[in-house]
């Protein structure tokens, strides 16, 4: 019995480690549970390797319990080569950018955390890095027409645009600023998008450039699965066209993903520039845990009229207020 028993434990945290590691293959990465471990790999990683290593001692200090605690350390250390795997090919990070050229857009997200890194943080970064579109989840109107001030007295004009469903909370506010050098830019500010927290779009007025869609969907707890799966929908049916750029906090990852992508793109026909520059595992929440360990939920998109030529995560201003990390991403017309 004691032997059945320990078969039936192995087997099962066998099973269990199979569909933590790949969920995707038994159509369980939005299951509650398993869509948040899922996401974060990195510190699944670092788990299981304390795991095995805490039952490889016991398998050598306890002659009895050998065979059960070897095995289940194998387990572990199995599920944590299996992510490995799956993170090296998503990229560790490469912060390598090409030269910027004047048809070239640089784009900067970041969930503030209701404005908490503040306007001269966010402009400066803005600045360094000539950003042409910053997307700002979680961010109101008044502190974004505060960076276009900077941005404007340092000569890099920027319209505002926001879109807030109350004042009752930051973070039921999205804010963008696009440079002028863009054009002007409509956004329907009464519009209902992703149903708990704001997705903004933005459309240009003569036509002409990129459809900016600065994203927010809800974070998948209890009780809001089901509204985060229809945010994901509802994202994923915004990239559809000729020329669309996707920025911002999606609460997903790439495991997230499958089955929301059409005609090669990984979400509707936006391509993640993460993973087209090996920097897809690298975590921008939350920013108490190393970026290896976190959770890669924030993201750039882009149909294929853009090429990616430059993507990192920004770990320099990790002690500024919010919990998530920008990312930085540089897009060029395709060829």
């Amino acid at each position: 019995m004691t032997r059945l028993l320990a078969a039936i434990v192995i087997l099962g945290s066998a099973v269990v480690a199979l569909v933590l590691a790949w969920p995707q293959l038994f159509g369980l990465a939005w299951m509650p549970g398993v869509a948040q471990i899922v996401a974060l790999r990195g510190l699944g990683i670092a788990g299981a390797l304390i795991l095995a290593v805490a039952l490889t001692i016991l398998a050598l200090l306890a002659p009895a319990a050998r065979r059960f605690a070897a095995s289940l350390a194998a387990i572990a250390l199995a599920f944590a080569l299996v992510n490995a795997a799956v993170l090296s090919v998503r990229g560790f990070g490469d912060i390598a950018f090409t030269t910027k050229g004047d048809s070239e857009l640089t784009v900067l997200s970041w969930n503030t955390l209701g404005d908490a890194p503040g306007a001269e943080t966010i402009a400066r970064l803005a600045l360094e890095n000539d950003a042409d579109v910053i997307a700002l989840p979680e961010t109101t109107n008044e502190m974004g027409i505060e960076i276009a001030l900077l941005l404007q007295a340092a000569d890099h004009p920027m319209w505002v645009h926001t879109l807030a469903y109350d004042d009752e909370s930051k973070a039921r506010s999205t804010t963008l600023l696009v440079s002028v050098d863009l054009g002007e830019y409509t956004v329907d500010e009464s519009s209902r998008t992703t149903a708990v927290l704001p997705t903004l779009v933005a459309t240009p007025v003569s036509g002409s450039g990129p459809t900016i869609v600065v994203v927010h969907t809800v974070a998948p707890l209890p009780p809001m699965e089901g509204t985060w799966q229809q945010d994901l929908r509802w994202v994923a049916d915004a990239c559809h066209g000729d020329n669309v750029i996707l920025a911002g906090d999606f609460n997903a990852t790439l495991d997230h993903f499958p089955g929301l992508g059409v005609d090669g793109g990984d979400l509707g026909q936006c391509r993640d520039a993460a993973l087209a520059t090996d920097n897809a595992a690298v975590g921008t929440w939350p920013t108490q845990l190393p970026a290896l360990l976190g959770a890669p939920i924030d993201h750039v998109m882009a149909t294929p009229n853009w090429s990616v030529t430059g993507m990192r995560v920004i770990e320099s201003v990790d002690k500024t207020g919010s919990d998530h990390r920008p990312i930085l991403v540089q897009l060029s017309p395709a060829e």
